[in-house]
């Protein structure tokens, strides 16, 4: 068994050294620069969206949140749909996925990957299979940290 083990390292070894030989180089400093970029850029269109809301609607501070969050989700899935989230994402790195934008282009690419399949069977189906989890997991923590607040904190 443990000839076995040993082989397998070696092989993995061997694996990573060629994949290493084989990758190009990436510059982690520009990387990080274009992701702060995009992630700044999302961010200042979101406070651009906010400043708005309450400046020239009146809105209170809760509900120009919930329209700059509705509001860059819906740019963020309109882009998807277009096929430039994709190009913005490539360029940008994890500073297009990480805001709600992220979130956002996370639900509408399995649908339209899967729209030839029609409706029902595509999209519908498809349409969760990656933010599924995601929002399974955040409703279920925040059910059960509103029930610890609301029965032993109050």
């Amino acid at each position: 068994m443990d000839s076995i083990s040993v082989k397998d390292k070696k092989t993995n070894k061997d694996y990573g050294d060629y994949v290493n030989s084989i990758s190009p180089p990436s510059n982690i400093v520009i990387n990080c620069i274009k992701a702060f970029l995009t992630g700044g850029l999302i961010c200042t269109i979101g406070q651009v969206i906010s400043n708005i809301s309450k400046n020239i609607y009146n809105m209170n501070k809760e509900d120009a949140a919930t329209i700059t969050s509705i509001t860059l989700i819906f740019i963020a899935a309109v882009l998807t749909g277009l096929g430039l989230y994709k190009k913005i994402g490539k360029w940008g790195g994890a500073g297009a996925f990480v805001p709600i934008t992220g979130f956002s282009n996370s639900i509408v690419s399995p649908a339209m990957e899967f729209k030839k399949e029609g409706y029902v069977l595509g999209v519908g189906a498809k349409l969760f299979s990656i933010a599924g989890p995601v929002l399974v997991y955040g409703i279920s923590t925040s059910v059960v940290i509103g029930l610890i607040d609301y029965f032993f904190v109050r």
